[in-house]
C-alpha cells in the first residue's frame, strides 16, 4: 500500500487528554453504577477514539445511515467503550447515560443492545457472537453490492463499507469465533477489520493458565491478512497510537482478504496497582485506585464525570466531519439512484422489509392424496419464491440434500475460485454454504438481517439446533426476521438412531420467548408457513420439518395455519364430545384417531397447531371457538415430550408424546413400537372421557 494514499494522522494534546477523559469515564461509571467492566474500556480507550474520531465512516446525527461502516464490540462487557465514543461523537447519549450505567430503564444496560441505544449495531455479551455477527454483516455488504450495483469498480459504489469489531481474548477462545473466522477466511471478505485485544487477562485473570497458542498464525492460517501492534515492545507501555492508525488504513486498503490487528494492551492502563490484573476486568476499581489513577493521568482527583468543555467540542468534531462524507457519498447514490430507477425502487421496498405486491401467488400448492416429506415441500416454496424474493437467500450447514435449502439454479455465495462441479457461484450469489458450523451459521445469520432489509435463512437437522441455540436466542432478543429449516424432526428420521433424533426440542425451542416454532402437517401448511414467516418481520421462526413422506390432507388452511391452529376436521355432528390437538406428522394420526373413535360414536374434533406461538397470539375469543373451554375431554399427541401440552389438553386431558431417547429402525416400526399410533391416541380419548364420567362402556351380555 502506497503510504501517499494514507492521510496523515493527526493527533494532538486535545486528543490525548480526550482519551484520558475517556479512561476517567470509564471508571467513574462503574464506580457508581457499583459494578461493571472498567479495564478493557481504560486499555483500550486510544483504539476506540481513534477509530471513531479518524478512521470509521460514520455520522452521528444519522445512526442508520445506509453507507455506514458498522461497528461491532464483540466483547460486550466493555460496553463503555462503546458508550463513551457514542457519548462523546454525539450520538445523543449524555453524561446523565452514563452516570446510569445498568440502571433500570437505562440506554446504558450492562451490555449493549441493538434497538435500545443510538449506534448500537448488534446485542453483544455472550463471548463470539459479536464476532460472528460481524462477519454476517460483512457477507450481507456484499450480497447487497451484488443486488444493486454489481457493475461498479471496486470502493466506488455508495455500496462499499466496512465492518470493524474488537474482539477480546474471551472471544478468540470461544468455539464461535473459530468456525466464524474460518469461513470469513474462505469467503475472503476483505470488507471485515478486526482488532484483538491483546491484553493476557480474563476473570481467572492471566489467561496463561487456559491460552497458549499463536492466535496471529491461527488467522494467517484461516487466510487473513495479519498485523501486529504491541505496545509493550519496548519493555516500557507506549501507546503508539501512529503504528494502530497504520494498521487500520492498511487493512482497508486490504480488500482481497479479512484483516485482523492484534493489539497488545495492558488492561486497566494506567491504575497504578490493579493494571495487568484480574481483578480490574470486572469490577470496581475502588475509591482509591480511581483517585491515584487520575492523578496519574493529571486529573483532578476530587471530580467525577468531569469532561472539559474544550474536549467534548473537539470530539464532537467528528459529527461535522461524519456529515461531509455522508454528503459527499450522498452525491454518488443519488447518481446511482437516477441510473438505476429499478434497482432503486427494490432497494426502498427491501429496506423497509416490505413484500412485493402479488408475491405469495407465486406459492405452490399441492394435491390431495400427493405424499411428500415437508422437507421437501419447503424447497419448493424456495424454488418458486426465488425469482419474486430477490431478498430471500440461505443455505445449509453442509446438508443442503438433506434440507433441501438450496434454490434451483441460483449460484452460490462463493469467491469464484471455490467453485466446485456441483455448486457454480461468484462473489455475489445467492446460495449460502456455511460448511459443518451451526453455531457460527446461526450468529452470522443474525449479522446479516442486522446488517440491512435481506431475509437470510440457515438449515440444519432439528436436533443440532442445540448447536445454534445461543445465537438463536439472541436472534429473538433482537427481533430479527431470520428463519430456520430444521428437518428430520422426529424418530420419523428413522435409521440415523437416538443421536439425530430430537425428542427435547419442540418445547426447549417454544420456551425461548419471541421464536415462532412452526411445524406443519403436510406440504400445503408448510406453504402457508412460509407465507406466515415472511409477513412478520420482528422475530425469527422455525420450521420444524420432516424426513419422511406425510399425505396432502384435506382442509387444511392458510388462515388457520397464520393463527397457529385451526380446526382441521370437525366432529361429525358438529358437538365434539373430544378434541385432538397435534402437529406436523403426528396431525395424520390424529386423523386415523378421529376415525376410530367417529366409528365408536365418539363425536370428534381434530386440530392441527403448527405454531403454538402464533395460536397464543390471537384473541381469546378465536382461541374459545378452537378449543372450547365446555369440552374438556382432549388429547395432545406429539413425537416429543408432553411439557408445554398441558396447558392445552388441562387436567382430564392426556397427551400421547414421547418421554425417552428413540432407536435406530425404520420410521414406522419407531411409532409403532413406541405407541403413537391412530390406536393409542383413540385409547388416550377414551381415557380423558373416563376422567369427565363420560366413557360408559359397553354391555358384556353377563
Amino acid at each position: 500500500m502506497s503510504t501517499e494514499l494514507v492521510p496523515a494522522l493527526e493527533w494532538t494534546d486535545l486528543d490525548k487528554k480526550a482519551v484520558d477523559v475517556v479512561r476517567a469515564l470509564a471508571m467513574d461509571a462503574v464506580e457508581k453504577a457499583g459494578s461493571g467492566h472498567p479495564g478493557t474500556a481504560m486499555s483500550l480507550a486510544p483504539a476506540a477514539y481513534l477509530l471513531f474520531q479518524r478512521v470509521m465512516r460514520h455520522d452521528p446525527t444519522d445512526p442508520n445511515w445506509l453507507g455506514r461502516d458498522r461497528f461491532v464490540l464483540s466483547c460486550g462487557h466493555s460496553s463503555l467503550t462503546l458508550y463513551i465514543q457514542l457519548y462523546l461523537s454525539g450520538y445523543g447519549l449524555t453524561l446523565d447515560d452514563l452516570k446510569r450505567l445498568r440502571q433500570w430503564d437505562s440506554l446504558t444496560p450492562g451490555h449493549p443492545e441493538h434497538g435500545h441505544t443510538a449506534g448500537v449495531e448488534t446485542t453483544t455479551g455472550p463471548l463470539g457472537q459479536g464476532i460472528a455477527n460481524a462477519v454476517g454483516m460483512a457477507m450481507a455488504a456484499r450480497r447487497e453490492r451484488g443486488l444493486f450495483d454489481p457493475e461498479a469498480e471496486p470502493g466506488t459504489s455508495p455500496f462499499d463499507h466496512n465492518i470493524w469489531c474488537f474482539v477480546s481474548d474471551g472471544d478468540i477462545e470461544e468455539g464461535i469465533s473459530h468456525e466464524a473466522s474460518s469461513l470469513a477466511g474462505h469467503q475472503k471478505l476483505g470488507n471485515l477489520v478486526v482488532v484483538y485485544d491483546d491484553n493476557h487477562i480474563s476473570i481467572e485473570d492471566d489467561t496463561q493458565i487456559a491460552l497458549s497458542e499463536d492466535v496471529v498464525k491461527r488467522y494467517e492460517a484461516y487466510g487473513w491478512h495479519t498485523q501486529s501492534v504491541d505496545w509493550t515492545a519496548t519493555g516500557e507501555y507506549v501507546e503508539d497510537v501512529q503504528a494502530l492508525y497504520d494498521a487500520l488504513q492498511a487493512a482497508r486498503a486490504e480488500t482481497d482478504r479479512p484483516s485482523f490487528i492484534r493489539l497488545r494492551t495492558i488492561i486497566g492502563y494506567p491504575a497504578p496497582n490493579k493494571q495487568n490484573t484480574g481483578k480490574i476486568h470486572g469490577s470496581a476499581l475502588g475509591e482509591a485506585e480511581v483517585a491515584a489513577t487520575k492523578e496519574v493521568l493529571g486529573l483532578d482527583p476530587a471530580k467525577s464525570f468531569d469532561v472539559p468543555a474544550e474536549v467534548l467540542e473537539h470530539a464532537r468534531g467528528v459529527a461535522q466531519r461524519g456529515r461531509a462524507e455522508h454528503a459527499e457519498w450522498e452525491k454518488t447514490y443519488a447518481e446511482w439512484r437516477l441510473a438505476n430507477a429499478e434497482r432503486a425502487a427494490e432497494l426502498d421496498r427491501i429496506s423497509r422489509r416490505e413484500l412485493p405486491a402479488g408475491w405469495a401467488t407465486a406459492l405452490p400448492s399441492f394435491e390431495k392424496g400427493a405424499s411428500i416429506a415437508t422437507r421437501k415441500a419447503s424447497g419448493e416454496v424456495l424454488n418458486a419464491l426465488a425469482p419474486v424474493l430477490p431478498e430471500l437467500w440461505g443455505g445449509s450447514a453442509d446438508l443442503a440434500e438433506s434440507n433441501l435449502t438450496t434454490m434451483k439454479g441460483e449460484p452460490s455465495f462463493i469467491p469464484e475460485e471455490f467453485q466446485t462441479k456441483d455448486f457454480k457461484g461468484n462473489r455475489y450469489g445467492r446460495t449460502l454454504h456455511f460448511g459443518i458450523r451451526e453455531h457460527a451459521m446461526g450468529a452470522i445469520l443474525n449479522g446479516i438481517a442486522l446488517h440491512g432489509g435481506t431475509r437470510p435463512y440457515g438449515g440444519t437437522f432439528l436436533v443440532f439446533s442445540d448447536y445454534m441455540r445461543p445465537a438463536v436466542r439472541l436472534a429473538a432478543l433482537m427481533k430479527l426476521p431470520v428463519t430456520y429449516v430444521w428437518t428430520h424432526d422426529s424418530i420419523g428420521l428413522g435409521e440415523d438412531g437416538p443421536t439425530h433424533q430430537p425428542i427435547e426440542h419442540l418445547w426447549a425451542l417454544r420456551a425461548i420467548p419471541g421464536l415462532d416454532v412452526v411445524r406443519p402437517a403436510d406440504a400445503n401448511e408448510t406453504a402457508y408457513a412460509w407465507k406466515a414467516v415472511l409477513e412478520h418481520t420482528d422475530r425469527p421462526a422455525a420450521l420444524a420439518l420432516t424426513r419422511q413422506n406425510l399425505p396432502v390432507v384435506e382442509g387444511t388452511s392458510a388462515e388457520g395455519v397464520a393463527r397457529g391452529g385451526y380446526v382441521l376436521r370437525e366432529a361429525s355432528d358438529g358437538q365434539p364430545r373430544v378434541i385432538l390437538i397435534a402437529t406436523g406428522s403426528e396431525v395424520e394420526i390424529a386423523l386415523n384417531g378421529q376415525e376410530l373413535l367417529e366409528a365408536q360414536g365418539i363425536p370428534t374434533r381434530v386440530v392441527s397447531m403448527p405454531c403454538v406461538e402464533w395460536f397464543n397470539g390471537q384473541d381469546s375469543a378465536y382461541r374459545q371457538t378452537v378449543l372450547p373451554s365446555s369440552i374438556r375431554a382432549r388429547v395432545a399427541v406429539e413425537a416429543g415430550i408432553a411439557l408445554g401440552w398441558h396447558e392445552y389438553v388441562g387436567e382430564c386431558g392426556e397427551v400421547v408424546s414421547l418421554e425417552h431417547f428413540g432407536a435406530s429402525a425404520p420410521y414406522k416400526t419407531l411409532y409403532e413400537q413406541f405407541g403413537l399410533t391412530a390406536e393409542r391416541v383413540a385409547a388416550a380419548a377414551k381415557a380423558s372421557l373416563a376422567k369427565l364420567g363420560q366413557d360408559k362402556g359397553e354391555t358384556t351380555g353377563n
